[in-house]
């Protein structure tokens, strides 16, 4: 197979395409509007659906439509749009339709700015919007893994019926790197509750609806039981060099990468540091952390936000060993300063 120069989000776009996916609705939002372009251009000469949405909200709607009938649809946005998309998604999530969502993270509260950010990992791992509810959400760290990971989230998705969202950095979804293009997958045709025509069968009703408190309660216990059983099969991390190691980096996306170079420098001067880079956000992969608890001095939580995942990395360490926190908001922070910083806290120079 040869490899193909490309930008993150058309890589993740042409992901989703090998993927299966012909249905796209979206708005604009920078740094994702790569992937409706590239949507926009592609779709229709598969025969797909490309409509550029009057809103975030009118989109994920239509995402909602779309899943109903089992088709294989997706939506892109960035942190605000995300936030509007909020009550949809819940929606998906309790009618149990499988979709992909992609957020290419921007800086915040607010309009905040364009500049890359981990700041929406709350509103990904906690489900955004209300009600008991989970989506799943993977977090690539090179461009590669933006187009694998969207076409292993569209399978993840008709597996388990749930919405699945991909989470990357605005840094990775514009830089460019070799892939490989991956073959197309054969697609999940048996979905005996889309609402695709009665044919032989009684009608189909998808609803989110539950007036009676036993049939609410029945609903949410149904969900609870698949995110326990997606908690049981799916956590997936990465480690490096954490066998021996007194410390520990937690890091996930992009932002591993740096981490990851800046502990092979670390590990030239001697310090014992080692990393675990969560590719699942959720479920989150907390079992690895916990196991390797016991023999570390320190984990340090490293994100492009002011402090989120180390909530999770704390819950796993479960007080066996101290949890520090190092961040940046708005720009990667170098090796070098990751470097740094790190010495700093195994030598105890700043806490």
């Amino acid at each position: 197979m040869k490899k193909v120069l490309m930008k993150g989000n058309e890589a993740l776009a042409q992901g989703a395409i090998d993927g299966g996916c012909r249905s796209y609705f979206g708005y604009p939002i920078t740094p994702s509007s790569e992937i409706a372009e590239y949507m926009a251009r592609k779709l229709p000469l598969l025969g797909g659906v490309f409509l550029q949405a009057e809103s975030e909200l009118a989109a994920i709607n239509m995402v909602y439509g779309a899943a109903a009938t089992g088709a294989r649809v997706m939506t892109a946005t960035s942190g605000p749009g995300m936030s509007l998309k909020q009550e949809g998604i819940s929606f998906l999530a309790e009618a149990e339709l499988p979709c992909l969502l992609v957020n290419i993270s921007r800086g915040g509260p607010g309009l905040g700015g364009i500049q890359p950010a981990q700041s929406d990992y709350f509103q990904a791992t906690r489900g955004g919007g209300h009600g008991d509810y989970h989506i799943m959400v993977l977090a690539p760290n090179n461009v590669q893994e933006m187009m694998d990971f969207a076409i292993e989230g569209f399978a993840l998705a008709d597996h388990y019926r749930i919405p699945v969202m991909i989470m990357a950095e605005g840094t990775l979804g514009q830089m460019m790197e070799p892939v490989i293009q991956r073959e197309s997958v054969p697609l999940l045709t048996d979905k005996p509750w889309a609402t695709d025509g009665c044919k032989n069968r009684k009608p189909n009703i998808i609803n989110t609806l539950h007036l009676s408190p036993d049939v609410l309660e029945q609903r949410n216990m149904i969900l609870s039981d698949k995110y326990q059983e997606i908690k049981r099969s799916e956590k997936k991390a990465e480690t490096f060099m954490i066998e021996d190691a007194d410390y520990i980096v937690v890091a996930f996306g992009l932002l591993s990468r740096v981490a990851k170079k800046a502990i092979m420098e670390l590990r030239q001067q001697g310090m014992k540091m080692g990393l675990i880079r969560p590719i699942t956000l959720w479920p989150f992969p907390d079992e690895v952390i916990h196991q390797a608890a016991p023999q570390v001095k320190k984990f340090i939580s490293i994100e492009i936000s002011m402090g989120q995942m180390i909530e999770d990395v704390r819950l796993a360490v479960n007080g066996m060993a101290p949890v520090e926190f190092m961040g940046r908001i708005g720009s990667v922070p170098s090796p070098q300063e990751i470097t740094r910083r790190l010495a700093q806290m195994v030598e105890g120079e700043i806490k």
